[in-house]
């Protein structure tokens, strides 16, 4: 039978691990797939709601003046733009570049820095 070295070292405690910044990434983009995922039933209703007739269209626009629908409406795009951006860095993972520690963090830094500037894009445009 095999022996188990008794001295290694355990860490069972989630807050004090140490991930690197593309694993985070990796998470984050998990997170934002399930955001999208449970903000479907909202884009299909305002879908239905700007397709059904003028005067539900217009109700969906007066809906949309509420600050708090606006802020929820932020969210979702934000999802859809993180998503899409780390989608686009695991595709180019795909492709074989990547996949060094310096190439992994310059990628994540890229992808982290292009969807803070397009999230807060999208939260002007929304608001204007």
């Amino acid at each position: 039978m095999a022996t188990v070295n008794k001295n290694r070292p355990v860490n069972l405690d989630i807050r004090t691990i140490k991930l690197p910044v593309a694993a985070l990434a990796s998470i984050t983009h998990r997170i934002a797939g399930i955001v999208i995922f449970f903000s479907l039933p909202i884009l299909l209703w305002m879908l239905d709601r700007s397709l059904a007739s003028s005067a539900s269209f217009d109700e969906l626009l007066e809906t949309m003046q509420n600050p708090l629908f606006k802020l929820m409406l932020w969210g979702i795009v934000a999802a859809l733009i993180y998503h899409l951006l780390a989608g686009i860095k695991h595709l180019v993972l795909d492709l074989g570049w990547g996949y060094t520690l310096e190439q992994s963090q310059l990628a994540t830094r890229i992808l982290i820095g292009s969807a803070v500037v397009l999230i807060l894009l999208a939260g002007v445009w929304i608001c204007l």
